[in-house]
């Protein structure tokens, strides 16, 4: 069985991105019209500097009571996402992302070249499951090290 790479398991090819400046409402419009849970910050012409995601919306934003009309995506961002090549399975993506504790990882090829982004959603359910028990088993290896 060939494990599937991040980049042949997005649904959703196209990059979906605003520039730092732009406004929270701004964001949360794009996100939504687009029915996707994060945007890429990007710098001109293609530097990558952060992700914005349902979750940054929620506890740096709605939680905090910030004005989303008057707050750029620069200040609420998760900054220097951790990014992943097109090559790399959905099984690691998936435990990279257990681990760390977030759902979306931008794709990144050679030369910085943005792809796309991987959603968890994008995982199949057996692939989830083998990244759950390669987690697991890391963790009672790391037990038995400790």
């Amino acid at each position: 069985m060939n494990d599937r790479t991040v980049f042949q398991s997005v649904a959703k090819k196209h990059v979906l991105s605003l520039p730092p400046q732009a406004s929270v409402r701004e964001a949360a419009q794009v996100m939504t019209r687009a029915n996707v849970g994060s945007v890429l910050v990007i710098e001109p012409p293609d530097k990558l500097v952060g992700i914005l995601t349902e979750r940054d919306l929620m506890n740096r934003v709605l939680a905090r009571s910030v004005d989303p009309d008057k707050t750029a995506v620069r200040e609420v961002m998760t900054p220097n996402p951790i990014c992943a090549p097109p090559e790399t399975s959905v099984a690691d993506a998936v435990q990279t992302m257990l681990e760390r504790g977030f759902r979306h990882l931008p794709i990144v090829a050679a030369g910085n070249r943005i792809l796309g982004v991987f959603s968890i959603r994008d995982a199949l359910p057996r692939e989830i499951g083998a990244a759950i028990s390669q987690s697991e088993f890391n963790e009672q290896v790391n037990d038995a090290l400790g």
